[in-house]
């Protein structure tokens, strides 16, 4: 079965806006989470890594993009604001906030990676090795990012514990 080469493209060029909103909504999500963080430096640290990263994969997103002749979709980046900030002042109403938001930053890597692993497999589909390079080059960091938060969870967690119940500590954040 023969595939079509529009098809392929138009699908690729999607995936990579779909990839721009995510990108855009990561690095909101990120900013709020560690603007808030106050008791947690080694997971401050790591996100603030992570949103320069996040920077360097948009940018990259980017050059994909006006190479293809593609612009990123305002609505879905708009929506994928919108996520985030939903995301961020939902967050900060729960007491356990630190460690739901290492465990929803895990869960969103994991998306992130799937969506790279596709958009690997559809620009090798389209013949377009410099977007399959820089999708390969981003989902090496997002692997990063969700490998860090899935070892550095039960240590997160521990900490939060003692903290929470320690008379007069904040714990949340």
């Amino acid at each position: 079965m023969t595939t079509d080469v529009n098809d392929v493209n138009d699908n690729l060029n999607d995936w990579l806006r779909d990839a721009h909103a995510m990108e855009q909504q990561a690095e909101k999500m990120l900013n709020a989470q560690a603007a808030r963080l106050e008791h947690y430096p080694e997971l401050k640290a790591r996100i603030v890594q992570h949103i320069e990263e996040t920077r360097g994969q948009q940018a990259l997103l980017d050059e994909c993009m006006a190479r293809r002749g593609v612009s990123n979709s305002v609505l879905k980046d708009l929506g994928g604001k919108l996520a985030a900030f939903g995301q961020a002042v939902g967050g900060m109403t729960v007491s356990d906030e630190v460690v739901k938001g290492a465990m929803a930053g895990y869960v969103f890597e994991n998306l992130e990676i799937a969506s790279y692993t596709a958009l690997i497999a559809a620009a090798q589909q389209a013949g377009d090795a410099t977007t399959q390079a820089a999708c390969e080059r981003i989902i090496v960091q997002e692997k990063a990012m969700a490998a860090w938060l899935l070892e550095h969870l039960p240590q997160l967690t521990q900490a939060f514990l003692i903290r929470s119940a320690t008379p007069g500590v904040e714990a949340k954040v």
